[in-house]
């Protein structure tokens, strides 16, 4: 899920298919991503937090960009843009991707999957798709076929309770676990259904076109379980799971290694790797990878590797927001706020940030300057509230 400062008028947002249901919902609406979409219905951020916790929540991701990248050749093409291992997936599965600058900062974050038959389905971050699509055809469009999706809505239900939701409407979807997927019929309506989404939950994301989105958010949501959530709870969602938002925790300035997401990077595209490199920044990337290596062997490279994104847990209960500046005791800079929030399941102020690497082992005390003030914090591991999602 990507930030957004849009600060378009009403008139010049674009509209999910599902705006008129949310307006009808009573959901306050709001700029994100170049849309308007609802922030929170009438319960409000800590109801709709708490009931995906613990039933079923239904998310609007609709703003997202959806595409197909088609031919022999698109596995092989795509894995040059990304330092993650897009030949040896299996079809009927799904993995976490960085695109990539030449300088390895991070253009979007990203899901696909292998369709098989030569044809990987790509979920890019709403405010990213444009240029993601330029991007994509213009690196490696005469490789494959980009498809782009706009008439395609997307849906995610997450929650405890959303596999046994989903199972009364489409028999043998809870047989899929997390990161497979592939053709259902829900309630008698064809979609393209994964297990996965961002909250930490069990869950899943679903692809429906545009002019049966509206049919099918009403079957779910006419289901006891399921109730409807906006973009503050599944923001507070997937911060407490420990992930990034693009635009907040990731951006063209950050690397893969400098925001711990290294465990993307699979092994055969490492150094030493059967596919090594071959995507751009690799040299940066790939010395960063062998610093933090290095580091957790005790001989950090601070030098390659200066900074790290880490979890932070406030030792008093002050929220501490993005922006805010984070110093050692003795009054040095080392680094900044990218997410933070009071976690209602957490129930303790937690965020998420970028110190530097000496500063990024667990249990460091640090200090946010909130409003001119210090405020205790204590680097966190990730994440905050453990994970449930289904494997199987």
């Amino acid at each position: 899920m990507a930030a957004s400062s849009d600060s378009s008028s009403a008139e010049q947002l674009l509209k999910t298919p599902l705006y008129g249901l949310h307006v009808e919902l009573g959901a306050r609406m709001v700029p994100f991503a170049g849309y308007s979409m609802p922030v929170q219905y009438p319960a409000g951020l800590m109801a709709e937090h708490r009931h995906t916790r613990a039933a079923a929540g239904l998310f609007d991701i609709s703003h997202m960009g959806q595409l197909r990248l088609v031919g022999p050749d698109a596995a092989a093409a795509f894995e040059t843009l990304m330092p993650v291992d897009v030949i040896d997936l299996a079809p009927g599965k799904q993995r976490y991707g960085l695109l990539l600058n030449d300088e390895g900062g991070i253009l979007d974050d990203l899901m696909f999957f292998n369709e098989g038959h030569g044809s990987i389905f790509v979920i890019v971050n709403g405010a990213c798709k444009v240029a993601d699509i330029a991007h994509i055809r213009q690196k490696i469009g005469a490789r494959c076929d980009l498809q782009p999706m706009p008439d395609h809505a997307l849906l995610a239900l997450q929650g405890p309770q959303a596999a046994a939701v989903l199972a009364q409407l489409s028999p043998g979807i809870e047989r899929f676990v997390f990161m497979t997927g592939g053709a259902v019929q829900i309630g008698g309506i064809p979609a393209f259904a994964t297990r996965s989404g961002y909250t930490g939950e069990d869950g899943f994301e679903i692809s429906v076109a545009g002019q049966n989105a509206e049919a099918l958010a009403r079957l779910l949501l006419a289901q006891p379980e399921v109730e409807p959530i906006g973009l503050g709870a599944r923001n507070s969602l997937r911060l407490e799971a420990g992930l990034c938002l693009y635009g907040n925790d990731i951006d063209t300035t950050t690397t893969p290694v400098e925001a711990s997401l290294n465990w993307a990077i699979q092994k055969v595209r490492r150094t030493g790797g059967a596919r090594e490199g071959g995507f751009p920044g690799a040299a940066r990337v790939l010395a960063q990878l062998a610093a933090a290596t290095a580091g957790a062997a005790g001989h950090t490279d601070h030098d390659t590797l200066k900074r790290k994104r880490v979890g932070l847990v406030a030792l008093e209960r002050i929220p501490v927001r993005d922006g805010t500046v984070l110093q050692s005791f003795e009054g040095k800079d080392i680094g900044f706020v990218t997410s933070g929030l009071l976690g209602p399941t957490a129930d303790r102020p937690i965020a998420m940030g970028y110190v530097a690497t000496a500063y990024s082992e667990p249990g460091t005390r640090v200090q946010a300057i909130v409003r001119g003030k210090p405020v205790p914090m204590e680097v966190s591991t990730l994440p905050f509230v453990p994970t449930r999602y289904y494997r199987g």
